[in-house]
């Protein structure tokens, strides 16, 4: 690992020995966004690279644009922990890890600097290009932990992405009045829900029963794709949009 030179060609590199094997011969074809949630860069840098700490990503963007790799791709970074998409738990053997720099919710959540996205939009297409990765296996650490994250939240820019090809977008509905799922239903529209939710990939039980754990799996679901109100009520406009982007995928994708 030591002297690897980096396999993104603009990255500067430092080492982290936190990493391992792929296990069961997976691939990386889904990338995973997080934000950092530490007070710097230099921070969280550190954090990634010391064994006590037993975390890392493959890459790190800094405020400033910066890049630095710190496992190789076809390694096992700690990056994800626990948590599942389609099914499929031990996200980090299936996945490449992207921490931004940003000081995150418990710290102030400022916006993402403009120089910052565009440096993760070029690494996430060259990624892309690299690796068997689909606009819609580009997610949010939110996405893979509902409830146990909430980055890399609701400030990132997911619709610049889309627009350079990278992830998987719809225009959100806007918000109106109608009827509402919320915590504490029953019934056949709250199953319709769950099965939408799990069907785009979502880990969540479906009961018939809108539970608390439906209330995190909405909210995670909001942060990404509809980020104007992270509330868990499955509204109109969620509902509404989970529907255009499950017509949107290739049928492949639908079990």
């Amino acid at each position: 690992m030591i002297g690897f030179a980096a396999e993104y060609a603009p990255a500067q590199v430092r080492v982290s020995p936190n990493f391992g094997e792929r296990r069961g011969g997976m691939r990386p074809d889904t990338l995973i966004l997080h934000y950092t949630g530490m007070e710097s860069g230099e921070a969280a840098e550190r954090r990634l690279c010391d064994p006590e700490s037993e975390v890392s990503a493959h890459y790190l963007v800094h405020e400033d644009g910066r890049v630095v790799q710190m496992v190789r791709e076809g390694a096992r970074a700690w990056h994800a922990g626990r948590g599942s998409w389609q099914g499929m738990s031990d996200v980090n053997s299936f996945s490449i890890g992207i921490e931004i720099v940003n000081p995150g919710h418990e710290l102030g959540y400022p916006d993402f600097p403009a120089q910052q996205i565009a440096a993760v939009i070029a690494l996430c297409r060259d990624l892309c290009r690299r690796h068997p990765i689909v606009p819609q296996r580009v997610l949010a650490h939110s996405d893979v932990a509902p409830g146990r994250k909430v980055d890399p939240g609701e400030k990132f820019p997911w619709d610049l992405l889309a627009r350079e090809g990278i992830g998987h977008h719809v225009v959100p509905a806007p918000l109106t009045d109608g009827p509402v799922l919320a915590e504490g239903d029953r019934g056949e529209a709250v199953e319709a829900l769950q099965t939408m939710l799990a069907l785009y990939g979502y880990g969540v039980e479906i009961t018939g029963f809108f539970d608390a754990a439906t209330t995190t799996v909405v909210s995670a679901f909001q942060r990404h794709f509809r980020p104007v109100r992270v509330d868990g009520i499955a509204d109109p406009s969620t509902r509404d949009t989970l529907s255009r982007l499950l017509s949107g995928l290739p049928k492949d994708d639908l079990g």
